[in-house]
């Protein structure tokens, strides 16, 4: 009698399985995504190692007395076995040491907090009633900077005298009408008019406080107030 290993041989080809999103459903980041199927693979791997084993402890009690299972198919069969088993171990050992990692990552993250920073981000944070931001003007002239609350609500212009290169501008989080508007996320938008009276959108980079720290998933993302952003949006310590 003889009993197919293929469960265990799947579980290795193909151990994360297929995973669908159902349509309307927010899709998970990217590392939300890796953490979930890697526990979505070893419990397959778990499963299929555990059916492994009593498949082949059935063949064994079933085989013909007078017709063993042949010597080569059998070792051939622990040595798939053993694989199984290696993999699991593997698997675990690998979780282990993504969570050392980022634990240790959380705490050296940790020693941004309390400094100025600089991030790649179309929000800009308003700490104590004031915000700041960092744009790049290819020449000098008149920039203008609009600002909108979390609602959308236009709030007001800034005109800017730029000159060419970095320039930094503040905004004393004051509306239109002179009304102290509160600490949050507001968002900018940066525009240049040319002599040919073209006007383009300038990136640039919002200045704060970072605040803390937290953990996404399997990745760390600083937060400045009520700006959260991924790490790899930092752009540079400013103090």
């Amino acid at each position: 009698m003889s009993i197919s290993t293929s469960a265990a041989a799947n579980a290795l080809s193909n151990p994360a399985g297929n995973s669908t999103v159902a349509a309307g459903s927010k899709a998970p980041t990217a590392s939300q995504a890796a953490s979930a199927t890697g526990s979505t693979a070893l419990g397959q791997l778990t499963g299929n190692y555990s059916t492994f084993l009593k498949l082949l402890m059935t063949q064994l009690k079933n085989q013909d007395p007078s017709s063993p299972m042949d010597t080569n198919q059998f070792t051939t069969e622990l040595v798939q076995f053993s694989s199984v088993e290696q993999q699991i171990n593997t698997n675990s050992s690998l979780t282990q040491l993504i969570q050392l990692t980022q634990s240790g990552a959380l705490l050296q993250s940790s020693s941004l907090v309390g400094h100025s920073v600089s991030i790649a981000n179309s929000d800009m944070p308003v700490q104590n009633g004031a915000g700041h931001i960092q744009f790049t003007a290819a020449a000098p002239g008149a920039v203008a900077v609009s600002v909108y609350d979390s609602t959308g609500k236009h709030l007001g212009d800034n005109l800017v005298q730029a000159t060419k290169g970095v320039n930094n501008w503040a905004w004393n989080a004051t509306d239109a009408n002179g009304t102290q508007q509160p600490d949050g996320a507001y968002k900018v938008v940066v525009q240049a008019t040319d002599s040919a009276g073209i006007t383009t959108s300038l990136p640039f980079n919002a200045i704060g406080l970072a605040t803390g720290v937290t953990k996404n998933g399997t990745s760390l993302q600083l937060q400045l107030g009520k700006i959260t952003t991924d790490f790899g949006n930092v752009q540079s310590v400013l103090n």
